[in-house]
């Protein structure tokens, strides 16, 4: 059986299962797809967890939420929504550094915080605009730097068609017509990871 069993309170992952009805092969890890691992969808640009995050230098998260609330008053979630946004999906801070700067800044004073239906939402302080008021007025800006947005675009056009063909072909294919998908993406997988072996 390929779905997960639960005995005794404990799980049991199944194996991947070539040609049946269990779900597609990428939900099984890396063994279904051999020694290459599953087609794209894993690590920038498309996916995973460096998926849109640039490497923003230390302190950004502090003067990056001094600036959003200098706009308005907001709540953790929506700070961490709009600096993915401003930043063009560059960098989104994770709520493990957004949430313990915001107590820092409020242990400093310089924002204050109010229960806003379940949440917290935050403001700036007198303290804290003068703060912000120093400090850079768009500073998720440096995350998007150097990046060739028009490329990456392209990519994540490129990965997304593959990806619905394998998916199509998953769903609708044979037992025979899956194992040459398989075979056609490990395939290419293995070339791209040549391209960088190739000598100049």
């Amino acid at each position: 059986m390929c779905a997960t069993e639960h005995e005794g309170g404990r799980g049991k992952r199944g194996r991947g299962h070539r040609g049946g009805s269990c779900g597609a092969p990428w939900e099984h890890g890396r063994a279904a797809f051999g020694p290459f691992g599953p087609p794209f969808g894993e690590g920038p640009p498309f996916g995973g967890r460096g998926h849109g995050r640039g490497r923003a230098r230390r302190g950004d998260v502090r003067a990056s939420i001094l600036a959003l609330l200098k706009d308005r008053p907001m709540h953790g979630y929506e700070m961490i929504q709009e600096i993915a946004e401003r930043s063009g999906g560059a960098w989104k801070p994770s709520p493990g550094s957004v949430y313990p700067t915001l107590q820092l800044l409020e242990d400093e004073g310089l924002i204050a915080s109010e229960n806003d239906g379940g949440k917290r939402l935050f403001a700036l302080t007198e303290a804290g605009r003068a703060e912000a008021g120093t400090g850079p007025d768009a500073p998720w800006e440096e995350a998007g730097r150097g990046i060739d947005w028009e490329a990456m675009n392209e990519i994540r056009k490129a990965g997304g068609g593959l990806i619905e063909a394998f998916r199509q072909v998953w769903a609708t294919g044979s037992p025979e017509q899956r194992e040459k998908a398989l075979g056609v993406v490990n395939d290419a997988r293995k070339r791209l990871y040549l391209i960088l072996a190739e000598e100049d």
